[in-house]
């Protein structure tokens, strides 16, 4: 199995929102990082972060547009990330970087827009307090 095939298969795991088959695919010390925010460390701190953003969408969809696997096996993907979130998705375009070791994650920095994304979580924040007051 290449490292391609896992980091697609790490994808679809998302896809279910099970949040044990998106950990189980991480190094117990495995570098989660989103780059505008701070790295998480360690398959707890991933755990801790992608249990309440899984969670809270009822389902997730992944469009992989490009991945490519380097000589030294490093997965790059061009993704659209969307997430649906109180009846709304929430849509993000990321460049991802994979480095991976006995078939696990070792390391996943993800690039994009935070403020993009916070923008988006405000308006569907702001549509479920219009319906509570309604």
């Amino acid at each position: 199995m290449t490292n391609k095939t896992i980091v697609l298969d790490f994808i679809r795991a998302w896809e279910s929102l099970d949040v044990d088959a998106v950990v189980g695919y991480f190094a117990p010390d495995a570098i989660y990082h989103n780059m505008p925010m701070e790295p998480l460390v360690g398959v707890a701190d991933i755990r801790a972060f992608v249990a309440p953003f899984l969670a809270g969408a009822s389902r997730a969809e992944w469009q992989v547009h490009h991945i490519a696997e380097t000589r030294t096996g490093v997965v790059l993907t061009e993704r659209t990330d969307g997430f649906l979130v109180g009846g709304q998705w929430v849509r993000i375009r990321v460049m991802g970087s994979f480095e991976l070791s006995d078939g696990r994650i070792t390391a996943w920095r993800d690039y994009f827009d935070l403020e993009q994304f916070n923008a988006q979580m405000a308006k569907i924040a702001a549509t479920q307090v219009q319906e509570e007051q309604s």
